[in-house]
């Protein structure tokens, strides 16, 4: 691709290492949400902060008249950024772009007749939300506009003689549709008609990230324009309300004060009265002390960027001819069928224009058999390559629903089945329930788009038709037998290998002592997982039945910090109440989704140990509490209490409690009882399907991963140790039913997989390797598979809990009892 500013990029290129460090080794494709920040914009303010001394501006201290100078002339320098006169406009600092949003609703809401709100169906969710406090509201489509400004009315038996508020977005946070900034221009025409007074919101938070805003223009029609200021320069954390003064007015209704927008305040039994400041807008609604130090390193920011970058019309040149490289790259690729990978609901960009559409290419992924690829199995892959990158809502009902064709009726359909803003996307009735959004920004280059476009052809174009899965063999099967049973006390810990020789028990809900533990968060509630803090597999516990305590170690390297903490905790394994909050159980937690209760452990001790060498504040819970059983889920439902009564063993695990199954990602449903985890009770691997993996990784020069990987419960494999058969490997996605020993597992399914794999269970350490092999070799639907979920099977008939304690020991042999059926498989 040749770049319609070539000597830009380079410079982008050159700059980059020094500028922006965090960008090593990574793809940035989220500037809409926030763009990243220069480093001589850290270097600058630093040492403003370190050269001046600035105080609270509501003072005549030196230090506070510095700080409201430095106010004073940062504002105007903002007012000229914009190319505004400051007679005709004013900037009231804010939060955000949102915070702008909700003075202009708190205005409108004050006044005598309240208003009318009517907003364009681009509009970000703040903005939407203004309705809630209108006395009448409406959603329009482009084709209402012409109605709207021919002055008539778009809101059915609405009371006309309340003011109205009409609000849209420059640019459309999901399509990057840009629209005209001078509609409602013409409406002021109609004044002789006695129309109620008509006021515009502008959200420029999405369009002044990459694009010239001339507010002086004689077209530009907005009364207010609402604007983050970080999604320009990355830093500081800042938003802006810009007024033309000739709306000032609607401010004159609002009730609240804060310090600082006031002359005077009687305060006392006999008069209530305020006087408030009159010269300028920004000092009534700029209540209490302003973030001074954020708008002093604005003025920084707006040095820097300048002399980053040029201009905003160097910037929107240069990210219109990357867009159209990223569209015109995603919309050739083709699966071996000829079936497009990528639908595309952005459009190109008007390079020459700051009309048109901006840096935002909104896109879902197909198969080559039409199926939709799930957001979550994207963001998998793009988190393992350090692709930065928006899915889901984005914030954007509207033009959501309007591209996927989402009815009011899907939507609330979806909401029942799970589906959250924010949380896992995927598809429902054949329809998507979010989108990706890739934005670019200043500092984006066009090495960021062809790598992006390669990791879309790598994982996402099927060049082969897909392998339906395998008949089952006609010849001898091998001898198999357990070779491998880990059990993990702690839910995203460490595992407790079993010896050999030694009898373990297997129960319905799984082994025996297997994640009957959990680490919780204390801010959030939420189970921690390797997922988000990768050290916890340098948690090793060691179940010790000799002294009736679980012993956990830290095999990490201490900080210095850590120094005096101790490296090892002991917990009782018995139901000690002395150790655990009575009062939690009835408390929920977050696992998987879910609400459990779980029984959080007090001690001080115990809980500092796993917050100290994990460096985040946890507490270490159990589930059940006391090992009692009082508490159980079932697959994907919510959570059940039953009792059951469990008789004294004399095997390993026999311990008052009942175990929890093993983590997967497994999202089938089913009614297995099951108590941490996501999905089964027993997770089984094969060792001949790890070293057909193995094979593949080796062969692209990225070494091997050990079995342990994929934290299973038990591994199995032939009964000797040479290599495995070619037509061993992956034999167990055929299985329905197998035996261990005298003892019988139904099997439920593949694993699905995502990203845990790729850490070291031994150092903690994060790599690409065995996910990014897996998801070209054994992706099926979108999804990416490896292992298999399978849970006890009672005999026909029969209640175990009548029985002898099933046990299983490593050497036991392994037979496939029933072969999925062909039918079944297709």
């Amino acid at each position: 691709m040749t770049s319609q500013r070539p000597p830009y990029n380079k410079t982008i290129e050159a700059l980059r290492a020094k500028e922006y460090p965090m960008l090593k080794d990574s793809i940035y494709l989220d500037h809409a949400g926030s763009t990243l920040c220069a480093k001589s914009v850290v270097d600058a303010f630093a040492h403003d902060m370190l050269s001046n001394l600035y105080g609270n501006p509501h003072s005549a201290s030196s230090s506070s008249q510095l700080s409201s100078s430095r106010i004073d002339d940062t504002r105007l320098r903002l007012l000229s950024f914009f190319n505004a006169d400051p007679k005709e406009w004013d900037v009231v600092f804010t939060a955000n772009a949102t915070a702008g949003v909700k003075l202009v609703v708190d205005a409108m809401r004050a006044l005598p007749q309240g208003y009318s709100f009517i907003h364009h169906q681009s509009c970000h969710t703040s903005v939407i939300g203004a309705r809630e406090d209108a006395v009448h509201s409406v959603c329009i489509n482009d084709l209402d506009l012409d109605r709207l400004i021919a002055g008539e009315s778009l809101l059915d038996g609405a009371d006309m003689t309340s003011a109205t508020l009409f609000a849209y977005s420059a640019q459309s946070h999901m399509t990057g549709r840009r629209y005209p900034l001078s509609w409602t221009k013409h409406h002021e025409t109609h004044e002789d008609r006695h129309l109620p007074p008509l006021y515009t919101l502008l959200d420029a938070a999405s369009f002044c990230a990459s694009s010239p805003l001339n507010l002086d223009s004689a077209d530009f029609a907005a009364d207010f324009v609402a604007l983050s200021l970080y999604k320009i320069f990355g830093f500081p954390d800042l938003g802006a309300l810009i007024v033309r003064r000739s709306a000032e007015h609607v401010f004159d209704n609002r009730r609240y004060f804060g310090g600082g927008t006031v002359d005077l305040v009687i305060c006392g039994r006999e008069e209530q009265w305020h006087a408030r400041k009159a010269q300028f807008l920004h000092e009534r609604l700029e209540d209490g002390t302003l973030p001074f130090h954020n708008i002093i390193a604005l003025d920084s920011a707006l040095t820097i960027h300048t002399k980053l970058f040029g201009s905003m019309h160097c910037i929107n040149a240069h990210v219109a001819s990357l867009t159209q490289y990223l569209l015109t790259g995603l919309q050739k690729l083709q699966h071996h069928n000829s079936r497009p990978v990528c639908v595309l609901y952005s459009h190109s960009p008007v390079t020459a224009d700051p009309s048109g559409a901006g840096p935002v290419v909104s896109f879902n992924l197909r198969t080559s058999a039409g199926g939709w690829v799930r957001l979550e199995e994207f963001e998998k892959l793009a988190e393992l390559r350090n692709i930065h990158i928006r899915t889901g809502g984005l914030c954007s009902p509207g033009d959501m629903a309007a591209v996927l064709e989402l009815k009011p009726s899907e939507l609330r359909r979806n909401l029942s089945a799970g589906f959250r803003c924010g949380t896992g996307n995927g598809s429902n009735s054949g329809k998507p329930t979010g989108v990706i959004r890739a934005s670019l920004g200043a500092m984006s280059t066009e090495r960021d788009v062809t790598r992006f476009i390669e990791f879309v052809r790598e994982f996402f174009v099927e060049n082969d038709p897909v392998l339906s899965a395998r008949n089952a063999p006609t010849g001898p099967m091998p001898t198999l037998r357990v070779q491998a049973i880990t059990v993990f006390p702690i839910k995203s810990c460490g595992g407790f290998t079993v010896l050999p020789g030694t009898r373990w028990e297997v129960k319905p809900e799984g082994l025996s002592w297997d994640r009957e533990w959990c680490l919780i968060h204390r801010g959030s509630g939420q189970v921690l997982s390797q997922k988000r803090y990768p050290k916890m597999a340098l948690l090793r516990p060691v179940l010790d039945f000799d002294k009736s305590i679980l012993r956990v170690s830290f095999a990490g390297p201490m900080e210095e910090k850590q120094q005096d903490s101790p490296s090892v905790i002991h917990v009782p394994l018995s139901a000690d109440s002395s150790l655990l909050d009575q009062r939690s159980q009835g408390t929920p937690f977050r696992v998987c989704g879910e609400s459990v209760f779980a029984q959080a452990y007090i001690s001080r001790e115990i809980n500092s140990f796993f917050s100290t060498v994990l460096g985040v504040p946890c507490v270490l819970a159990r589930f059940p509490p006391g090992g009692g059983g009082l508490y159980s889920r079932t697959t994907k439902a919510r959570v059940q209490s039953y009792q059951r009564a469990w008789t004294q063993r004399t095997l390993p695990g026999t311990f008052p409690g009942v175990p929890s199954p093993p983590e997967s990602d497994n999202e089938q449903a089913g009614g297995n009882k099951i108590l941490l985890s996501n999905e089964s009770p027993l997770l089984l691997v094969s060792r001949s399907s790890v070293d057909a993996l193995n094979e593949e990784i080796a062969r692209k020069g990225r070494g091997t991963v050990p079995y342990s990987t994929f934290r299973a419960n038990i591994v199995v494999g032939s009964q000797s140790d040479g290599h495995y058969s070619p037509n061993d490997a992956y034999a167990e996605d055929t299985w329905s039913r197998i035996r261990i020993g005298s003892h019988n597992f139904k099997l439920l399914g593949a694993c699905q997989r995502c990203q845990m794999v790729c850490i070291d269970q031994v150092t903690g350490q994060r790599r690409q390797e065995p996910f990014s092999t897996l998801a070209t070799a054994r992706r099926f639907d979108g999804k990416v598979y490896f292992g298999a979920h399978m849970r006890l099977e009672s005999p026909r008939g029969h209640d175990m809990s009548t029985e002898q304690t099933p046990s299983i020991q490593i050497g036991d042999l392994v037979a496939v009892e029933e072969w999925i059926s062909e039918d079944a498989q297709h």
